[in-house]
């Protein structure tokens, strides 16, 4: 599982990020889940996955509640934003990898992440 926090879905990097991880989540094996969760309310990711073909990806909105973020401690509060993080958790249930990119505006290590999953998966 390697869920990814951004800041809304319709912003250039967190479009290209969703995007991305859709693409390589379809080379993976089936029993392994990307998720990408961010603030954006619901309608807005089903219409934005819609339009751009996003079907292997998990998209999740954690608008009402935030409990991924404050869970995970990415939640920007002043914002209500997902700080651009990448944590990769292995089927134990055990942090395997994580990223907090240092500016929302920045992309991640898409190779070291994909590289960290791809080291759990057979």
């Amino acid at each position: 599982m390697s869920p990814t926090s951004r800041a809304s879905v319709d912003t250039g990097v967190c479009s290209v990020q969703t995007k991305r991880f859709n693409e390589a989540a379809a080379s993976l094996p089936g029993d392994v889940v990307m998720l990408s969760i961010s603030q954006d309310l619901p309608f807005a990711l089903t219409r934005f996955c819609s339009a751009e073909g996003v079907e292997r990806l998990r998209v999740l909105s954690d608008h009402v509640t935030a409990d991924f973020g404050t869970s995970y401690g990415v939640l920007i509060k002043g914002m209500r934003l997902l700080a651009r993080s990448i944590f990769v958790i292995d089927r134990e249930g055990r942090l395997a990898y994580m990223e907090l990119v240092p500016e929302i505006t920045e992309h991640p290590d898409y190779e070291a992440a994909l590289a960290a999953l791809r080291t759990l998966t057979p």
